[in-house]
């Protein structure tokens, strides 16, 4: 009787969970079967002559009506049943965006005479685009881009360089609903193909025990080592956050875990979230997804994909080498034993699930040597991933056919913020190009630094630490590489150096104090103090605040120039960072006192330059090495005769 009434009030209120849960499934299934199918060329051997901008209003005509079903008006809201109105929305997007997929090739040709038919649904598409995305993901990105629309509108009231041309708004709601270069353009182009592909085989390994054999490979490997929680904490993080597109929900996902761990073990709260912060940020970094960054990086320089890993390989190693040198030696410091064996998994358990590292392996054969497109590679290794679980599985457990088929309603809803992100990211591009504000900011740009590179690329980093603030990874891609990286192109930066710049101080912005959300993030599961969390991130990301100015001076270390050069240049930064990590950790074979950490970090950044920096910079590299030599010397000495003290004592 009580369930009677309850579903009569929820028919009153809206829509009853009990059906829109699975038309909301259907639709994020629609999504992902689409993507693939298009991935893998399915409408051409059907017959079906599409255009790519079709395709993509496809894809748009299940996210955005299925953010209206899943996704409440204020975030965080309980709810029993979708309101009216989010039906209502729901349908009207459908009506929209369904409309633009269907007459697409006769209303691409009508966009500059400004028909009814083009206008009317181009307004609702951006207004129902804009409210879904400020459901999933908050006001930041839909303030930005409401900016970019007023800019386009009236860009003739700005003052000097920053003058733009104004857009009729009849003519600006078609051009950004249905020109290629809007809504319907590049950025949705990547995440509808590549994105979803990579997201579905992500999900797939967390179905089928893939994600727990990496946490478990993990802890096997580095549980028996000094502060083995946190090292634990910095791989398993960083495996997860290679495939994920969110700091934030790399955090929420792995920090659960390894947090707690992490303060078990001895370390304070702080340090604990702090770390975890960093590692998961890192994820961002890291190839082969790199946040969904790396695809669409690849599509603004019209280079291959896998230029773009090799290139952003080298420092995100070193990323992740001073994050786990600063772990280890923070351990020593405070004295921190290894994992405890009996919390230690099983290594002949662990063993079994070796499997699901053939799986990555095949991707990366089928990426680098069959120059397979990333969305094909992720489908068939996804493929063989699930035959290997099917067939073995991990730990005496394997999922079910229909576990696996879950996996694709599942991958829809986690698609959903990333595609809507990237289709309002078209908003921004399209207003660049009808309004010429990506040359007239270039310019503005070079003329504050003064034509000078040291100056540009120090504004720069600021202006992508602010603008970055709050947004998610292929958001804040999107934005710096259309607004910030062409400047640092002008002033002579390798192109590809250019795009890693800004991407590596965009993420930044996510453990750089007063707004760093990953850090704030990790600080409430730890329950430590939000700024005290985001400072120690910075202490412990501190290579991320370095490495992209060396390499915007000397591109060998993201490999590009002369094999000698480069593996001296990879050889001395790691040393570097070694010296300026021992140095802000304040140990190395024990304690360092305030006036050797200062050497230690001078060592550090002295080696870290690389020698095709500027002219003589191989002088910096031999003083580094050398006065490090020295000092770490003096270290071990004085702190055997330390030892020989206390035992003498």
């Amino acid at each position: 009787m009580a369930d009677d009434l309850e579903n009569q009030r929820g028919a009153v209120r809206g829509l009853p969970y009990a059906v829109a849960r699975p038309v909301a499934d259907t639709l994020a299934s629609a999504m992902v079967i689409i993507a693939v199918g298009w991935a893998l060329s399915l409408q051409r051997r059907i017959g079906l002559d599409l255009y790519p901008q079709q395709f993509f209003a496809a894809i748009l005509f299940c996210t955005v009506p299925l953010a209206y079903l899943t996704l409440p008006a204020r975030r965080g809201q309980s709810r029993d049943a979708v309101p009216w109105v989010d039906v209502a929305l729901a349908l009207i997007a459908m009506g929209a965006i369904g409309f633009v997929a269907v007459e697409y090739p006769r209303l691409v040709l009508m966009i500059f005479s400004r028909p009814p038919e083009i206008w009317i649904p181009g307004i609702l598409i951006i207004l129902l685009l804009l409210e879904a995305l400020r459901r999933a993901t908050g006001w930041a990105l839909v303030l930005i881009i409401l900016t970019f629309l007023l800019y386009a509108l009236f860009g003739d009231v700005f003052p000097g360089r920053l003058q733009g041309r104004p857009q009729n708004w009849q003519l600006l709601a078609g051009y950004m609903a249905v020109d290629s270069n809007g809504i319907l353009g590049l950025p949705i182009s990547v995440a509808s193909t590549v994105v979803v592909s990579f997201i579905l085989f992500g999900v797939l390994l967390g179905i089928t025990g893939g994600s727990q054999f990496f946490t478990d490979a993990a802890m096997l490997g580095m549980g028996r080592f000094r502060g083995g929680s946190m090292k634990i904490a910095v791989v398993a993080s960083g495996l997860f956050g290679s495939i994920s597109g969110s700091a934030v929900a790399n955090v929420a996902a792995t920090g659960v875990v390894t947090i707690p761990m992490i303060k078990r073990d001895g370390y304070p709260a702080h340090k604990a979230g702090a770390i975890e912060a960093v590692a998961s940020t890192g994820g961002q970094l890291m190839p082969p997804v790199m946040g969904a960054s790396a695809f669409l990086m690849a599509e603004f320089l019209a280079i291959p994909y896998s230029q773009i890993v090799l290139a952003a390989l080298v420092p995100a190693i070193l990323y992740y080498i001073a994050l786990f040198i600063q772990a280890d030696l923070e351990a020593a410091k405070l004295g921190i034993a290894p994992v405890p064996r009996d919390q230690m998994p099983s290594g002949r358990k662990v063993i079994v699930g070796v499997h699901f590292a053939f799986a990555f392996a095949l991707l990366i054969y089928l990426l680098f040597w069959q120059r397979y497109q990333p969305e094909r590679a992720a489908f068939w290794a996804a493929l063989v991933l699930c035959a290997s679980a099917l067939l073995i599985g991990y730990q005496g457990r394997r999922p079910s056919v229909m576990d696996i088929l879950r996996g694709i309603p599942r991958t829809g809803h986690s698609v959903l913020e990333i595609l809507l992100i990237s289709a309002a990211a078209g908003i921004v591009i399209g207003v660049l190009n009808v309004t010429g504000l990506s040359f007239n900011l270039t310019y503005l740009l070079v003329q504050v630094g003064g034509g000078s590179a040291i100056a540009l690329l120090g504004l720069s980093a600021i202006v992508c630490v602010i603008l970055g603030m709050g947004l998610p990874t292929l958001g804040v891609y999107v934005l710096l590489a259309a607004l910030v990286a062409p400047a640092l192109v002008q002033v002579g930066i390798e192109p590809i150096a250019a795009h890693l710049y800004v991407l590596y101080f965009g993420m930044m912005s996510m453990i750089t104090p007063p707004i760093a959300l990953a850090a704030f993030a990790a600080a409430s599961i730890a329950m430590a103090p939000a700024m005290a969390t985001g400072w120690a991130a910075m202490r412990f990301g501190w290579s991320a605040y370095v490495i992209p100015v060396l390499f915007a001076f000397s591109p060998s270390l993201i490999l590009i120039g002369e094999t000698t050069e480069i593996i001296f240049a990879v050889t001395t930064a790691g040393i570097g960072v070694w010296l300026v990590s021992s140095a802000l950790a304040g140990y190395f074979t024990g304690p360092l006192t305030p006036s050797r950490r200062f050497l230690f970090a001078l060592a550090g950044l002295l080696t870290l330059i690389p020698s095709g920096a500027f002219p003589g910079a191989v002088v910096t590299d031999i003083l580094g090495i050398s006065l490090g030599a020295i000092l770490l010397a003096v270290d071990v000495i004085a702190t055997r005769r330390n030892r020989v003290a206390e035992v003498g004592g």
